[in-house]
């Protein structure tokens, strides 16, 4: 049962770190596509998944602000 709880608490604690880290990865983001050498086709696709991430963090939806970043990330090479 303390294990339970505990897992709770550490997920309750968790997720709000991990909502503030979406405006951290769209500057990343941001950043890359100023200076990425990938072709325009790509950044086109990264800037869309970009402001996807965007509109979703300001929405409160962390999860698809997350998985949009993450997408736009690996498209530009950023890890």
């Amino acid at each position: 049962m303390k294990r339970i709880v505990l897992a709770a608490v550490v997920v309750a604690f968790a997720s709000p770190a991990f909502a503030n880290n979406c405006p951290n990865d769209i500057k990343a983001i941001d950043a890359a596509l100023q200076s990425a050498s990938v072709d325009a086709g790509k950044k086109a696709q990264a800037k869309q998944l970009r402001d996807q991430a965007d509109a979703a963090h300001k929405a409160g939806n962390h999860a698809v602000s997350m998985k949009a970043a993450a997408d736009a990330k690996q498209l530009l090479g950023i890890k």
